[in-house]
């Protein structure tokens, strides 16, 4: 059996590179105008090219996202983007729209392709069909259960399948929503939500303006809407025996620290390095809306959240480590969130073990003067004396 997949979501450049760094295999990342994530992406043209070459050093892989729902006035940009990706020579494009993968096959054949989980792909004819038309590998539907993914497998033998094992779940049938757009302007399938979804809501009757009539599980509102997150590290080993070749962690909107903690999590879990026991309890330690297996095992198994749109989880993301000093052993830490003379900090390492010690001192990057406490928001920099190795991309943390 070949070697189990880890693809991570990359962001921005940073993210990326903090992915690879916690060993994932592959990335994926997209441009604004084509891509399901276009409000929050910074990747433009020379951006793409950099991230592209940089995976490809690494001996890694990149897929690059072209999965929106376009209209006609969108495929009119697509020549523009032909010369760009046979530039890039991805490891694959990931797309959802006919138009979009037809017009791939012709102008860019060589360029292998990835049927995405916006094409809602959830049975095994629907799997050969997708195969014969040049689709590689498809990203099933996250509403696909263990039984299903065995039998597209056995069916669609040569097929690669792959499956999201973490991250936020979109509420609407393999994220084809169109609430966003009825409310805001904004469209999901254009990759411009605004997750309502996730926004507070009060009952009002006509009648009554005003008076708010308790629909909620607590004063704050319910969030009827509202899905819990997806975690699968319990059961990577039976997604492998039952045929995924690549497991997806959602995410590319989320925290540097996010990426950090749950590349490495699942890195660990693919290679047996820890007990998953000891893994599942270290996702915890990342800001969630409570875990839940999917539709893996059955629809009655996915569950809402229906007291807040987050936990808030006890441990507190408080710096990066942009440079380490192997010479010195000193180590340049961006500070996110403020950081105290003897606060007890756990360094989150990648390919290693992490390790706890308290800061008796730090002192100021730029003046070197030396600080009793630090803060995050205006791109403050301290050097701190690790008593580990702590090298570049590393991820700090507080317990609260």
């Amino acid at each position: 059996m070949s070697k189990l997949e880890l693809l991570a979501p990359a962001g921005d450049l940073r993210k990326l590179k903090t992915a690879l760094a916690f060993g994932a295999d592959a990335v994926y990342f997209g441009l604004p105008a084509f891509s399901l994530r276009s409000r929050l992406n910074p990747f433009d043209k020379g951006k793409v090219k950099e991230a592209m070459a940089y995976v490809h050093q690494q001996g890694r892989r990149a897929y690059l996202t072209f999965n929106i729902y376009p209209h006609s006035r969108h495929l009119k940009e697509l020549p523009k983007y032909v010369d760009l990706i046979a530039e890039l020579k991805p490891d694959a494009l990931i797309m959802s729209d006919p138009g979009i993968i037809s017009f791939v096959k012709e102008k860019l054949p060589e360029i292998p392709r990835h049927l995405s989980t916006q094409a809602n792909c959830t049975n095994w004819r629907a799997a050969k069909f997708w195969h014969e038309q040049g689709i590689k590998r498809i990203i099933l539907a996250r509403e696909v259960i263990l039984e299903d993914v065995k039998e597209i497998h056995q069916k669609v033998p040569k097929l690669e399948l792959e499956y999201f094992v973490h991250g936020a779940m979109c509420m609407a049938y393999s994220g084809r929503c169109i609430l966003s757009k009825w409310l805001t302007g904004r469209s999901a399938n254009l990759g411009d939500c605004s997750q309502p979804c996730r926004w507070k809501y009060h009952l009002t009757e006509e009648k009554h303006p005003g008076e708010y009539m308790p629909i909620e599980e607590d004063q704050h509102g319910t969030y009827i809407m509202n899905s819990k997150d997806i975690c699968l590290i319990e059961h990577i080993d039976e997604l492998r025996q039952a045929g995924v070749c690549s497991v997806k962690i959602e995410g590319r909107t989320k925290s540097i620290y996010y990426v950090a903690n749950i590349v490495k999590a699942y890195r660990q879990a693919i290679d047996g390095d820890r007990p998953v026991k000891e893994l599942r309890q270290e996702l915890d330690k990342i800001t969630n809306r409570g875990y839940i297996p999917g539709f893996l095992f059955g629809e009655e198994k996915c569950e809402h959240n229906l007291a807040n749109s987050h936990n808030i989880a006890d441990w507190q993301f408080v710096g990066e480590v942009i440079e380490y000093d192997r010479k010195k052993e000193t180590a340049n830490i961006k500070v996110h969130n403020e950081i105290h003379q003897g606060d007890k900090i756990e360094f989150v390492v990648p390919g290693g073990d992490n390790f706890t010690q308290k800061l008796d001192k730090f002192q100021d990057t730029e003046s070197g003067e030396e600080l009793t406490e630090a803060h995050g928001g205006a791109g403050q920099k301290i050097i701190v004396n690790p008593r580990n190795l702590a090298p570049k991309y590393s991820v700090l943390r507080r317990k609260i």
